[in-house]
């Protein structure tokens, strides 16, 4: 099992440690509650070091993007960022990114850690075109500096005028006194924030100055549980659970990031999959009564027929509802469908809701 440069730090905050994408990593400090409270109200930091990055550079970089990748790379100028999907051969998804424009022929791919040598494998086996493809992943650190007050509590560790950073986009400069690190207006948490790239050997560094500048704001330390209620109250798909190798980017609502002005693979069978229509939709739904929904539950209709499937459910520390999102067919799937939940043999019931489930 492999250890982010942090591990020990947060072995000595008492972090609790639980394996994840082969990475020993933290998932609980005080408690997921208190610890999604402080990224919705303050300012939290995460270790999501374990992620991958690849560097693609050369004439044919962007050739090779746009060949593996759903949305349309083309339209990235230098500095900003672009969420999209390898979708496979078989109308599924290798993984869900993000691609940075580094600067002209030269991108950053990050990708999710349980995925990295699968993304580089089937990334290099669409390479004939002669990219340079560099795995970054042993190399690089990452926090993902989360919370509304995140601006105001990091400004005085870079001359980087952090609130003039546009969402999806990133600035290269000096933090905490490291040169060269990429701070980008990114995060999964729906609360704001940023994520901070560098070098192993410079983030323990910057993880202390991190502390000692938002020591007045109430920082804390975030674990991976906590990551994981706060990108579903957004509804943000997790891979592995709302997507994977069978699943479609039109039926997880990614068709905002399927863009068929460009031929990419399996962009024929996605683009006619669009024209006749999905058969299943991945929604949001709130429970009625209090109930936790879980992973792998049934959805059932009103009769008790098996309409759908839990991709991922929890109670909503900000709501105190339960919430999740799930597969469910078409018929049963426009906003305010009542659908039940399959819970030890009880058909709890749930109604569809709009996303995200957290309104700021």
């Amino acid at each position: 099992m492999k250890n982010t440069a942090l591990t020990h730090i947060h072995e000595g905050l008492g972090a609790k440690m639980l394996p994840f994408a082969g990475y020993n990593m933290p998932i609980l400090y005080e408690g997921v509650n208190a610890e999604h409270e402080t990224v919705r109200t303050s300012v939290g930091v995460f270790d999501v070091s374990h992620m991958g990055e690849f560097l693609l550079s050369g004439p044919n970089a962007l050739a090779l993007i746009q060949k593996v990748t759903s949305n349309d790379a083309s339209t990235l100028t230098i500095g900003r960022a672009q969420y999209s999907c390898l979708p496979n051969n078989d109308g599924g998804i290798v993984d869900d990114l993000i691609i940075y424009k580094m600067k002209d022929e030269e991108y950053l791919l990050v990708v999710n850690a349980s995925n990295i040598d699968k993304d580089w494998n089937w990334i290099s086996s669409h390479n004939d075109l002669g990219v340079d493809m560099k795995n970054l992943s042993d190399d690089y650190s990452l926090l993902a500096i989360q919370g509304p007050k995140a601006v105001e509590a990091m400004q005085s560790l870079t001359s980087v005028d952090l609130s003039a950073i546009p969402y999806y986009h990133f600035e290269i400069g000096t933090f905490a006194g490291i040169d060269n690190v990429i701070i980008s207006a990114t995060g999964y948490t729906g609360s704001g924030g940023f994520e901070i790239y560098c070098k192993n050997d410079e983030v323990e560094l910057i993880w202390n100055k991190v502390f000692e500048a938002g020591a007045a704001f109430g920082i804390k330390p975030i674990g991976l549980a906590a990551r994981d209620t706060l990108r579903l109250e957004m509804g943000f798909c997790l891979y592995g659970n709302d997507i994977n190798d069978t699943t479609s980017p039109l039926e997880a609502g990614l068709g905002w990031i399927t863009k068929f002005t460009k031929d990419f693979t399996n962009s024929e069978n996605l683009k006619k999959q669009k024209e006749a229509g999905v058969t299943k939709k991945l929604v949001g739904f709130e429970m009625q009564e209090r109930a936790v929904p879980r992973q792998d539950y049934e959805i059932v209709d009103g009769s008790g027929n098996v309409i759908g499937v839990v991709t991922s459910g929890t109670m909503s520390p900000s709501m105190g509802i339960g919430i999740g999102l799930g597969y469910v067919t078409i018929s049963n799937s426009a906003i305010d469908s009542d659908i039940f939940i399959r819970i030890r043999k009880n058909d709890v019931p749930a109604k569809v809701v709009k996303l995200p489930f957290y309104k700021k």
